[in-house]
């Protein structure tokens, strides 16, 4: 037979209430002569505990027979049922055993009679019920606690899962857009194109290596605005203007990957970009651990096809980091974005 552990709970639930057990047994058995006859302290007592650990051991191994066979919360009924028998197949035989034994071998002339079987046996039920309840209540809280922690890796596993898959959403849509502007600028000015090229590629590099996490500091997210920024530039030129302000002890802080970038190319899709009527584009912190970024509206007359991918991509980005605070708000002459910034833990030490 296999080697069972028992648990410091159950070990607890035999030496605690064990003298008491041997009490009321000595008792039923010898009635007042247990305080005055010596001899059932120094021999029947160590008898009774060595008949119970091996009662109590059995008890331990039936226990977990009865775990395995149901181990699920939803079983618990069954579990319940299958060691209530263990009275039948251990506690019983124990009780009966330690009567038949002692009246077979005289020990301290004992004879065995029915109103001690019967005495010893609602002792067993009594004993028997408090260990099953308690060893039951113990898994059942143990199984719940699993449960959560099971529930909680799950919610984890697809909350990164949903993550990984925003953020490959990220990099294909800004590649899409900016080839379509290299094309652009490759019928209208190759010498500009050429640059625009040149800019893309330390724009991109950047991208591969800052996306890898889907979060990033306020500093590097500003740096990277401010190159993108010359991309724009370069196919633009004074039909955009862009003025950051950001308030250096915000640099630590944290906020999802990309998000300035999505916002101002979401302004330039959807705005007049031109020498005529140049678009403003403003970025900087507020009170309350908060990053703006604002833009005068003047919306195409020919709209293009809004997926709004920049601005859900940052929303869901910001709801699987249980973060709040994202705002949205158009205005009659302007759009704003309110990013909340995210304190980072690493930056304490």
């Amino acid at each position: 037979m296999r080697w069972v552990k028992p648990t410091k709970v159950e070990v607890y639930s035999f030496f605690v209430p064990m003298p008491f057990i041997a009490l009321a047994l000595n008792s039923i058995m010898y009635g007042q002569k247990v305080y005055a006859d010596s001899r059932i302290w120094f021999i029947s007592f160590p008898l009774l505990y060595a008949i119970g650990i091996a009662s109590w051991y059995l008890n331990v191994i039936y226990n977990r027979f009865a775990e395995k066979k149901f181990p699920s919360l939803s079983e618990s009924s069954k579990r319940i049922v299958t060691k209530s028998l263990v009275y039948l197949f251990v506690m019983s035989p124990s009780i009966l055993l330690i009567f038949f034994l002692y009246d077979r071998l005289h020990i301290l002339d004992y004879s065995i009679n029915i109103a001690d079987i019967k005495w010893g046996l609602i002792l067993g039920v009594s004993v028997n019920l408090v260990f099953i309840g308690l060893w039951e209540a113990i898994y059942i809280i143990n199984k719940y606690k699993e449960s959560l922690a099971e529930k909680e890796m799950i919610e984890k596993m697809g909350t990164e899962q949903e993550f990984e898959n925003l953020k490959n959403q990220v990099n294909p849509h800004f590649l899409f857009n900016c080839f379509n502007t290299l094309s652009s600028l490759i019928e209208i000015d190759r010498n500009q194109a050429e640059v625009f090229l040149d800019e893309l590629s330390k724009v991109y590099r950047y991208l591969l290596r800052n996306n890898e996490d889907g979060i990033s500091t306020v500093e590097n997210e500003v740096k990277f605005i401010n190159s993108y920024y010359q991309l724009l530039k370069t196919r633009y030129g004074d039909g955009l203007n862009m003025n950051i302000e950001i308030d250096k002890r915000y640099y630590p802080y944290l906020l999802p990957s990309l998000s300035l970038q999505l916002l101002v190319e979401n302004a330039v899709k959807h705005n007049i970009v031109s020498k005529q009527q140049p678009l403003m584009v403003e970025i900087f912190t507020a009170a309350g651990n908060k990053m703006v970024v604002n833009n005068n509206l003047q919306k195409k007359q020919q709209k293009e096809k809004s997926t709004n991918i920049g601005i859900n991509n940052i929303r869901s980005k910001y709801a699987l980091m249980k973060q709040k605070g994202f705002q949205v708000v158009e205005g009659e002459k302007n759009f704003m974005v309110v990013l909340p910034l995210i304190w980072n833990d690493t930056k304490r030490n």
